[in-house]
């Protein structure tokens, strides 16, 4: 089954169905947490939403962890499913998910225990309300971080196992789930940030739940859970591999913390809230390029280790094309929906609505960028070249963020902290580019 899915000659038609439900999944991810957003926002207060984002470098890095193992293993097992490998795809699969599962045991512990420390180092010491807000959320997303894990990792295996519809369901189940108990929580019986975390882990808890029963129960299907054969290098392999997509979350756990010392030095918490509410537009208004972009990953790899270069050549110059037309028409979007999702969020008039409109008309010029690099890093990553990945990775979403933000707030106060993103995104380009043209006869994908 999950050959003949990969195996099948792809059109631009059957790329873009291949590809829409983990976009959908993504689009929907970011529309719930939207709403949490909303909920807290609206019914708590703009402290309570800056709580969330003081805590978001914490919930970045076990997000990164996941995607590392994720895209990774997906990487490994969809090359060797390739190469007709089907009991060695199995094995690690299984032995993947086992570590993804002690991992995930591993950051609850040690997080619980160094919790207060670590929110004093993220800024939420400013006031006594701000840590207790945050330490609030904190401990109950911490305790569930195993299932945040398993949830990031299905997703990924999901849609390498050819099920991309099912992961589709399954995610929008949770969120569904998740939205209905923010309004219980919050809205009815007055749990304010505890109310949105709550909601948040069983919103989690319910899909990777499933995701487990899934591989479990379908035997008789292509990718299922085995007794595992314990392999540490496959494991390191599987981390090398995804290590760009850990470097871009890790990364943005450490710019999300620069962003808000910076905000809460210039501005103060309204400067924090107005962060929090660019980076949940920037996730709903560009899943398109992540969905993309990890949904075809399984296929180029596929591709890759079946050695059918014509196919793989179609893939990569229709998905530039995809990349490019979708670059513009979200920058175009973004103008349009920007204001009107950010009135919905924190109300028209308000101090934190009139940072958070003059950032966004400087900000969305990245989404014009964005898209290439993204699909650039996950190509690289999809052909088992991690190196190259974490690069671009480590350079646009690290060292041109930090170095924009060291310099241009110096030169245009806080304007110029919005403009750090979009530098990094039209220097990453640069990067981009030399690497696909470098790279060409190596992977032959032009």
């Amino acid at each position: 089954m999950v050959a003949r899915e990969l195996n099948k000659p792809y059109t631009l038609k059957s790329l873009l169905g291949y590809a829409a439900p983990t976009i959908a999944v993504m689009l929907f991810v970011s529309i719930y947490t939207m709403v949490d957003g909303i909920f807290v926002a609206r019914y708590v207060n703009a402290t309570a939403l800056s709580a969330i984002n003081i805590f978001l470098p914490i919930y970045t890095v076990i997000f990164a962890i996941a995607l590392m193992i994720g895209t990774g293993g997906s990487a490994i097992i969809a090359k060797k499913m390739g190469e007709n490998k089907y009991g060695e795809a199995r094995s690690n699969f299984t032995f993947i998910v086992l570590c993804g599962i002690f991992i995930g045991l591993l950051i609850s512990v040690l997080g619980l225990i160094f919790i207060r420390p670590l929110l004093e180092f993220l800024g939420a010491g400013l006031s006594e309300q701000l840590f207790e807000y945050t330490l609030t959320y904190g401990k109950i997303i911490l305790l569930f971080s195993p299932f945040l894990i398993v949830q990031m990792m299905f997703e990924n295996f999901f849609v390498t196992s050819g099920k991309p519809k099912l992961s589709l369901v399954i995610t929008l189940f949770g969120g569904i789930v998740n939205i209905v108990l923010d309004y219980f929580f919050i809205v009815i019986l007055d749990m304010e940030i505890k109310g949105a975390a709550i909601a948040t882990v069983i919103g989690i808890v319910i899909p990777s739940s499933i995701g487990i029963a899934y591989f479990i129960l379908s035997k008789n299907r292509g990718l299922y859970f085995v007794k595992p054969r314990i392999d540490g290098k496959v494991f390191l392999n599987t981390c090398l591999n995804g290590s760009s997509e850990m470097v871009t979350n890790l990364s943005s756990s450490v710019v999300t913390l620069a962003f808000n010392l910076l905000m809460l030095h210039y501005i103060g918490v309204d400067g924090v809230a107005a962060v929090t509410i660019m980076l949940y537009l920037m996730m709903f208004l560009t899943p398109v390029f992540m969905g993309y972009s990890v949904g075809i990953a399984p296929i180029i790899s596929y591709k890759y280790g079946s050695q059918q270069i014509n196919q793989l050549q179609f893939i990569v110059k229709k998905s530039l094309f995809i990349i490019g037309i979708s670059s513009f028409a979200i920058v175009g979007l973004s103008y349009v929906l920007g204001p009107v999702l950010i009135e919905v969020m924190v109300g028209k008039g308000s101090n934190v609505y009139s940072i958070a409109i003059d950032g966004f008309r400087i900000f969305c010029i990245s989404f014009l960028f964005m898209g290439l690099n993204i699909f650039t890093s996950m190509l690289f990553t999809a052909l088992s070249n991690g190196k190259i990945s974490a690069i671009i990775s480590f350079l646009r979403t690290l060292v041109f963020v930090l170095i924009g933000l060291l310099l241009l707030p110096l030169i245009f106060g806080v304007k110029g902290i919005w403009i750090a993103i979009p530098l990094a995104e039209s220097l990453s380009i640069i990067v981009c580019i030399y690497f696909l043209i470098r790279k060409r006869k190596v992977y032959d994908y032009f």
